[in-house]
């Protein structure tokens, strides 16, 4: 039986389609949880679980970048992205890189990873510069 009409969420193989509307607020949940329990163990997050963080944050930007473009044309256009400024935090950053808060507070200190103060102790990380760091860092020893 299905829970609120989400048979047409899910496909055949069991796997679970995000519409890109809500992608945001569920990345948003899961680095709470994970932001949580790797505090609390020690632990690493798993790459397929990095994956999909990824993958979400993709959707969420994609989600905004459309509504951008369609909210003057349709008014039902929600933008429920984390940030319109395209900014992650730290924690964020730190679930989408499988490392430490500490170690991506590290990145930001030693001017490896752009980021401005936002807060007492909160920092927004410019998105692109967090892509372009994860996928062209060379060398970096990751906690």
């Amino acid at each position: 039986m299905s829970h609120l009409g989400a048979d047409h969420l899910t496909r055949a193989d069991g796997a679970v389609i995000i519409l890109p509307s809500v992608a945001g607020e569920v990345l948003r949940a899961l680095i709470r949880d994970l932001t949580t329990r790797v505090r609390a163990d020690g632990g690493e997050v798993p790459a397929s679980v990095r994956q999909l963080l990824y993958a979400l944050h993709t959707a969420a930007q994609r989600a905004e970048a459309f509504d951008s473009v369609t909210a003057p044309f349709d008014s039902s256009a929600t933008g429920t992205t984390p940030d319109p400024s395209g900014t992650v935090s730290v924690a964020e950053a730190a679930a989408l890189m499988g490392c430490s808060t500490r170690h991506v507070r590290a990145l930001i200190a030693s001017g490896r990873l752009p980021a401005e103060r936002v807060g007492a102790r909160v920092w927004a990380i410019d998105a692109a510069a967090l892509d372009h760091y994860r996928h062209h860092r060379t060398g970096d020893a990751r906690p």
